[in-house]
């Protein structure tokens, strides 16, 4: 992977495979307005995988026009991360497959009563797979050292 700003592809890859702050995606919706919305993420393979309800308006937005843009980063100074565009995929059959592992990556297992509720809906789920086609970096550490106090965000990086 091959980003601009101050992270390589290496580092931009280890960021997102341990950031546990939910992705920002940007589609556009049904009348072609840019639409923002926050979804757990995984990082595998260059891609990033999301879960949606299959008949969720994200799903038949992102159906409708695959492109997309999408951030990762913290809400807390000192601000870091890394955003880009890509194009999705829909892809039914993992959905179920991706929901648990997002699952566990975010809320440590199946065991909180969210896991339950969210793995028992009786909506099927839809995986989304995020190609990149562009992809940044960036990081004010530096900039902002001493100006805030240290988040625990930042270990993610």
């Amino acid at each position: 992977m091959h980003g601009r700003g101050p992270w390589d592809g290496a580092e931009i890859g280890r960021y997102l495979e341990q950031s546990r702050v939910p992705v920002r995606l940007a589609c556009a919706d049904s009348s072609g307005w840019p639409v923002v919305v926050s979804l757990w993420y995984a990082f595998d393979d260059g891609a990033l995988w999301c879960a949606t309800p299959a008949r969720s308006r994200t799903a038949r937005w992102l159906e409708r026009d695959p492109r997309c843009g999408f951030e990762v980063a913290p809400n807390q100074p000192p601000y870091f991360g890394v955003r880009g565009q890509g194009r999705a995929e829909l892809l039914p059959e993992l959905g179920a497959h991706v929901l648990r592992r997002l699952v566990t990556r975010y809320l440590g297992g199946d065991s909180s009563e969210l896991a339950r509720w969210l793995l028992s809906r009786r909506a099927p789920e839809t995986a989304i797979r995020i190609e990149p086609v562009r992809i940044a970096s960036w990081d004010f550490s530096k900039r902002m050292r001493g100006a805030f106090a240290e988040t625990s965000c930042r270990a993610a990086r």
